[in-house]
């Protein structure tokens, strides 16, 4: 695809925050406030049958509201992020035209970005070339991929983190097939809003409470049968897409097929890496201006919570009136 997308916060409420921060259950509340429907902001949801590891939304929360975005790909599809921008453009556009407002809900911080600033999609993927440079990485190390990005995109290489090897790689693919950096092509997606003109909010927990609900969420899910659900898919499915497969909980279970070890070291193993995911997604929302944090207090329940949500929308709306 080489189509451009505009940035959509201008014509949306965007609610994200880390997983496991009580993102779903707000949107619910704050959707029939303000005569909203919700549109997923997760890279895994998109795909069909994967349920119980995304916390997708019930066939009774469906009725109550209607959601989108998601059960859009079979999860042995690649569903990159420019399909996902197609389909939330269009959406968008639905909602709208029915006179509702969309709500956007999630936490993948690639699609967050995407809707905040745009995107542009550049080339299709070389899984050759891709895979080549990978093996250069687990070969030379990480340094050795900056200095090579450094030689053709100097702006990306400081840009990138110095662990991020999936988009340094990307930068590398961009320049050799289209010959432009691909800090070049992105320039216009670097311009960033205040959070007083938007009306994007980021739910933010104390460390130890947010980890305590981690551990909760994943507990829940075992016991909700994550484990017959990856093998149902994957006995029907076989091997799953590259996004697919990594997906935090997924992951882990299929490799644990293999292995078989005890069920309590697979269950702490996905909470671990489910509070690593956490971290991560913290420090990306961190960066993003656009974003009016929501603290969690222990004396503010979920409908205090959305009364300061739709303060912050009307005055929003009063403003720009």
């Amino acid at each position: 695809m080489d189509e451009i997308f505009p940035p959509l916060f201008e014509e949306t409420v965007i609610l994200t925050g880390p997983t496991a921060s009580g993102k779903s259950a707000l949107a619910m509340r704050l959707a029939e406030r303000i005569d909203g429907e919700i549109l997923s902001l997760d890279s895994i949801a998109v795909y069909r049958h994967m349920d119980i590891g995304t916390a997708k939304p019930s066939a009774k929360d469906q009725q109550r509201i209607p959601h989108h975005l998601i059960d859009l790909a079979d999860p042995n599809q690649e569903f990159s992020v420019a399909c996902y921008l197609a389909e939330a453009h269009r959406c968008v556009g639905d909602v709208i035209a029915r006179g509702k407002r969309p709500i956007f809900v999630g936490g993948t911080p690639m699609f967050l970005k995407a809707i905040l600033r745009g995107f542009d999609p550049g080339p299709p993927p070389d899984w050759e070339f891709r895979e080549s440079v990978q093996q250069d990485v687990e070969t030379y190390g990480s340094d050795a991929l900056r200095e090579r990005l450094a030689q053709v995109d100097p702006l990306s290489a400081a840009r990138i983190a110095p662990g991020d090897t999936r988009r340094m790689i990307r930068a590398l693919e961009v320049s050799k097939q289209t010959g432009v950096p691909l800090s070049h092509r992105q320039v216009q997606f670097d311009r960033a809003a205040d959070s007083v003109s938007c009306n994007v909010f980021g739910i933010r927990h104390e460390r130890p409470v947010l980890h305590e609900r981690i551990n909760a969420r994943v507990a829940g899910m075992f016991d909700q049968g994550l484990i017959d659900e990856v093998k149902q898919i994957t006995r029907r499915f076989g091997s799953l897409s590259r996004t697919a497969c990594q997906a935090v909980g997924y992951r882990e279970v299929i490799e644990w097929f293999d292995s078989n070890g005890p069920i309590d070291d697979l269950i702490a193993m996905v909470a671990a890496h489910t509070r690593q995911l956490a971290r991560r997604q913290e420090t990306w929302f961190r960066s993003f201006t656009e974003i009016t944090a929501i603290k969690r207090e222990e004396h503010l329940d979920d409908d205090s919570i959305v009364e300061q949500l739709v303060q912050h929308i009307e005055h929003t709306k009063s403003e720009l009136e």
